[in-house]
């Protein structure tokens, strides 16, 4: 059987080899142009790229377009490592603002507390708040100070801006405070300017409600609220707070210290009024009426206006 000649003859390899070579000569033609330093191969290649590249946009189009997207994706990358990077300094930026408001409003409240004006023979104890003890049904809290202290029981307390109430139980080192704001909680207070008087009862609110006021049409809100010092409960001309009124046009007190950051709680020493017994020198003592009827019968009639009494 013959075999067929034709077939066995490869023509791919040839051209193959051709088409390299073409290609590497010409590759090597265009190197050289392109580092030749002449003046006429300059106007050569000035010629070549005026001839080729305005009529070669629309296949430079997706080189500029790929080229822009990756560019675009570095610039994302960066943003997106910048706001990162801006997140992580904002959070801390926000952890030493919480810190520098608290220390701010602990300097100002201790500010307070040495320049808060009161009867000058008040003497205080300051203290710090252990912990709230305070219940849905109880408000209060407790203190750093006690029996050894000199603490005693119904003494009032302030947070250096106004009252937050009295001392309920002694420990040996410890106090128990118990607030405005609770419910067994009675003290009276007076409204100025008005002068008014009332009792600001406590009913486990933030604004406790004033009781008994004779004229409540002379409150206003915005009002001061100072204590009264009636009964010897506390001290007189302490701030209470000012007077608000609720939904239901009842008169409440927003309070002017600050409950919901009671850190620091002076405790101020308040001693009873003394009694005094005896009448005073302006005062003559009481007569029995016994006595006071002897004495008119022994001095005998008096006379009266234009009469003479004889005897």
């Amino acid at each position: 059987m013959a075999r067929n000649r034709d077939a066995d003859i490869d023509f791919a390899g040839p051209v193959r080899r051709i088409l390299i070579a073409v290609l590497v000569l010409l590759l090597t033609a265009t190197f050289l142009v392109w580092r030749i330093d002449s003046p006429r191969v300059e106007r050569f290649r000035e010629a070549i790229v005026d001839r080729v590249v305005p009529n070669m946009d629309w296949a430079l189009l997706p080189v500029t377009k790929f080229v822009g997207m990756v560019e675009s994706a570095r610039s994302y990358a960066r943003i997106y490592e910048q706001n990162q990077q801006l997140k992580r300094e904002l959070q801390q930026m926000k952890a030493w603002k919480e810190a520098a408001v608290q220390l701010e409003q602990q300097n100002a409240k201790l500010l307070a507390q040495n320049h808060v004006r009161l009867d000058p023979q008040l003497t205080s104890v300051s203290g710090v708040v252990l912990a709230d003890s305070g219940s849905p049904f109880r408000q209060s809290v407790l203190l750093n100070v006690g029996a050894r202290d000199g603490i005693v029981d119904g003494w009032a307390t302030m947070d250096g801006l106004g009252l937050v109430g009295r001392i309920s139980g002694v420990g040996e080192r410890t106090a128990r405070v118990i607030l405005l704001t609770d419910s067994s909680s009675r003290i009276p207070v007076t409204i100025q300017p008005s002068g008014q008087r009332a009792i600001l009862a406590g009913d486990n609110t933030a604004a406790p409600p004033l009781d008994f006021l004779e004229a409540p049409e002379q409150v206003r809100p915005g009002d001061r609220v100072i204590s009264s010092g009636d009964g010897g409960v506390f001290p007189a001309g302490i701030l209470v707070g000012e007077v608000a009124k609720d939904r239901d046009n009842r008169l409440r007190v927003r309070l002017a210290a600050e409950y919901d950051r009671l850190d620091f709680l002076r405790v101020l020493r308040s001693h009873p009024a003394e009694r005094i017994t005896d009448p005073g020198v302006l005062i003559p003592p009481e007569v029995p009426p016994l006595v006071a009827a002897d004495q008119a019968r022994m001095q005998g009639p008096q006379p009266q206006d234009g009469v003479q009494v004889s005897q």
